[in-house]
């Protein structure tokens, strides 16, 4: 079997330096980041971990990677030292030191593992390619766990702190588990926080995002999603809780201003009530809508919140006190729309009354107040609005008559009367 020659032309001895010049800046360069790897933070904190899930089976795999970076760096400084040997021998070598070096520097020189049948060949730049390969894989997986721990369970022992603040003051306020909604929510996010924390210290690339398109090591964020959920759940109890306060400290306020409020619609309900009595009396042949009594629902449900309010269970009283206030509004309207449709034929009555003064007043200054015909349609139009029951159909007629006959005698062949 003959000796296999150099791969390719044989390098001459500025080749075989600047080779030489590369491959060591190589060497130091994957030296430092083996070390850096070996002293980063994240690195430390994944041996030291119990890990679960994801990161355990990445971690695994990481840790026998970065035992074989060692083992193949070891094997590219011991190959790389006996190539600057031989070139160290002579200061002009010769043809055959040339082929030598060309072999080491560009063939497949550098054996990796056990036995023959075992062990990997590589090029010195082949095995610098495949030690930054595995490098870049390692320290992505280091990165990304490490920015997890970095950013989220100090993001969530804030939290969890705040949450506390939190339970305290809805406990001040009777807010608790079983009796609101909101104490509830609180124990909801207490047990996710507990849960998010313990996953993210066991786990933390379960929480990692990478970065589309990119190749970089540690390209991507931390995965909040879960984190942000619970901050903006215990936002909204918080805001709530806040309410609850409020109404401790306004309470007393809301309760007269809502005894205001049925007070009056108490009041105008009488005033209708009255006034139907009124209308039935005074307008015939008039269907007048009936009159609900007072509201004594609402009134029961105000001695309720009052009564919360002595016990201190502003808990309770909040929702309360916010339906009673849109109910009580409700009421005052009702009411007033009752007095208004209650009251509507007096009104037509009264409109009916002051159009007939009003057209007498018209022809008495313009000199037919004696005019027989006027005198009589007129007499006759007050007697029906003057009278009880008043038939509003039929006073409307007779005034509508009276305005007809004034309009006649204003216009017609006769208004010389008034110029003479």
């Amino acid at each position: 079997m003959g000796v296999a020659g150099p791969p390719g032309p044989v390098m001459d001895r500025d080749e075989v330096d600047r080779a030489l010049a590369r491959l060591g800046a190589e060497h130091k360069a994957i030296e430092d980041s083996l070390l850096a790897l070996q002293d980063h933070a994240g690195r430390r904190l994944l041996e030291g971990a119990r890990l679960t899930g994801t990161t355990q089976e990445r971690w695994s795999a990481a840790e026998r990677t970065i035992t074989l970076l060692w083992t193949y760096f070891d094997a590219y400084t011991a190959a790389l030292h006996e190539t600057r040997e031989l070139r160290a021998r002579r200061r002009w070598p010769g043809h055959e030191d040339l082929v030598a070096l060309t072999e080491r520097l560009r063939g497949e020189s550098v054996a990796v593992g056990g036995g023959a049948a075992l062990s990997e060949r590589f090029t010195l730049q082949g095995l610098v390619d495949r030690m930054n390969e595995l490098y870049a894989g390692s320290l992505d997986m280091v990165v990304a766990a490490d920015a997890v721990w970095s950013a989220l369970p100090a993001r969530i022992d804030l939290l969890a702190a705040e949450l506390g603040r939190t339970r305290s003051l809805a406990h001040s306020v009777g807010v608790r588990p079983g009796e609101h909604p909101a104490g509830d929510e609180l124990e909801a996010i207490t047990a996710e926080l507990a849960a998010l924390r313990e996953q993210v210290v066991s786990d933390p690339l379960a929480f990692w995002q990478p970065a589309r398109g990119s190749s970089a090591p540690g390209g991507g964020r931390p995965d909040t999603e879960r984190y942000d959920r619970a901050a903006r759940a215990l936002e909204d109890v918080r805001r709530e809780i806040e309410a609850v306060l409020a109404v401790r400290q306004d309470s007393e306020e809301r309760l007269l201003r809502l005894r205001d409020v049925l007070s009056r619609a108490d009041r105008t309900l009488a005033e209708a009530r009255a006034a139907r009595g009124e209308v039935l009396a005074k307008i015939a042949a008039s269907e007048v809508p009936a009159v609900s009594g007072p509201p004594t629902v609402l009134q029961e449900r105000l001695a309720m919140a009052a009564e919360y309010r002595r016990h201190a269970q502003w808990h309770r009283l909040s929702p309360l006190l916010e339906a009673l206030e849109r109910e009580a509004e409700d009421e005052l309207e009702r009411a007033r729309a009752s007095l208004t449709a209650v009251t509507a034929p007096l009104a037509v009555r009264a409109e009916l009354r002051g159009r007939l003064d009003a057209y007498k007043a018209k022809v008495a200054r313009l000199g037919w107040a004696e005019d027989p015909l006027l005198v009589e349609r007129y007499d006759a139009a007050r007697r029906m609005l003057w009278s009880a029951p008043c038939d509003l159909r039929v006073a409307e007629q007779a005034v509508l008559r009276y305005q007809q006959a004034a309009a006649e005698a204003l216009t017609g062949p006769g208004d010389a009367r008034g110029t003479r």
